[in-house]
């Protein structure tokens, strides 16, 4: 049998694919769609809100396939952009294609996912960087 992808190509798609799974999991979904778009746009917001060096330091702990996605469509020279709870739910929303009203369940489900895939230390040291209101969100207990 040939082999169709380099063995570093397989790998990438094994990693991202650990990562979608554990999120749809988390959400009780088996939606990859949903998976990807709620664990992207997770992975934007929190790099908007950070400094350049927090962002590339918590990059670096991302499956290639995915570091890809957080860095699509970034803007180094705006960031951190300021923004308060309603609006990083509303950015949610938008971005994601879900309801406000999932945002408070579908959040912390990522950022538990997150924290386990990561380096310890590595999403604390991100979260540190955001508002109160926000990182409350992010780390309320999660009910699945």
């Amino acid at each position: 049998m040939r082999q169709t992808h380099p063995p570093d190509f397989e790998h990438a798609i094994h990693s991202a694919n650990i990562w979608l799974k554990a999120v749809c999991e988390a959400l009780g979904t088996e939606d990859r769609h949903l998976a990807h778009r709620v664990l992207r746009t997770w992975l934007h917001t929190l790099r908007d809100r950070v400094t350049v060096d927090v962002a590339a330091h918590f990059a670096a702990q991302l499956p290639e396939l995915l570091r890809g996605a957080y860095y699509d469509g970034w803007n180094p020279s705006t960031v951190p952009v300021k923004y308060d709870r309603e609006a990083y739910v509303n950015r949610f929303v938008q971005e994601a294609k879900v309801s406000a009203e999932d945002v408070p369940r579908i959040v912390p489900a990522v950022t538990a996912v997150v924290r386990a895939h990561v380096s310890p230390g590595q999403l604390e040291s991100a979260l540190e960087q955001l508002p109160h209101d926000i990182r409350t969100l992010l780390l309320q207990p999660t009910t699945a």
